[in-house]
């Protein structure tokens, strides 16, 4: 129920911050419940914005980046006109804009302008997201840097009973190389939440991700 409301709290500052312009969203964990919470949100609180805030602080990690990533990262490379929207195809620039991504891609899609937010306490693979969202130019990352600690591990149980847990592929930024286990993912614009932040109601990190994508729309 507290994170229930604290994510309602962040909805209604973006909502104030924004004047109503753009969405919010905070992802819970990287795994397929959050996921499908995600897919779900995105036509909720997307619906008639012009962008989208992306939350992913306090996220403990999962597997599902990729999953965001094909969400996110759509490119229109065409765009339709359909039947008796126009009756003179010599103006179909004008439906520059128009591509039929619902019924041609296996997820949603998100083509508007986001910026994303993460914190220290942004665990493994929502570190993993927050390098991708920050080297492929999806939108600006705002917060602080994560924890990095980025590493896959498996284990096994032994024959007494115990279990053995052991990393098995490490991570490297592609951009640059960077091992993401020992390097945070760190954001375009770093912003530090001081002890007072909780009590007076406000958001710095979120409200100058607000402003950051409003100037970059």
């Amino acid at each position: 129920m507290l994170y229930d409301e604290w994510v309602e709290e962040r909805r209604k500052l973006t909502e104030k911050y924004s004047n109503g312009k753009l969405g919010y969203i905070h992802i819970k964990g990287m795994n397929w419940p959050s996921f499908e919470a995600f897919e779900r949100e995105l036509m909720a609180s997307g619906y008639g914005k012009e962008g989208l805030v992306i939350d992913v602080r306090f996220n403990g990690g999962g597997w599902t980046t990729d999953m965001l990533m094909t969400v996110l990262n759509v490119r229109q490379h065409a765009y339709t006109i359909p039947r008796d929207a126009t009756p003179d195809l010599k103006n179909h620039q004008e439906f520059q804009s128009y591509y039929p991504f619902g019924e041609r891609l296996p997820l949603s899609a998100w083509t508007k302008p986001s910026a994303a937010l993460c914190n220290h306490t942004s665990y493994s693979n929502a570190e993993i997201f927050s390098h991708a969202f920050k080297n492929l130019d999806i939108g600006p990352l705002v917060g602080e840097p994560t924890f990095g600690a980025v590493i896959s591990t498996g284990g096994a149980r032994l024959m007494d009973g115990s279990f053995v847990r052991l990393p098995f592929r490490g991570w490297f930024v592609k951009k640059d190389g960077a091992n993401m286990d020992f390097t945070p993912a760190t954001p375009d614009y770093i912003i530090e939440h001081g002890p007072k932040v909780k009590a007076s109601g406000e958001d710095p990190q979120l409200k100058k991700a607000v402003e950051v994508l409003l100037e970059d729309m």
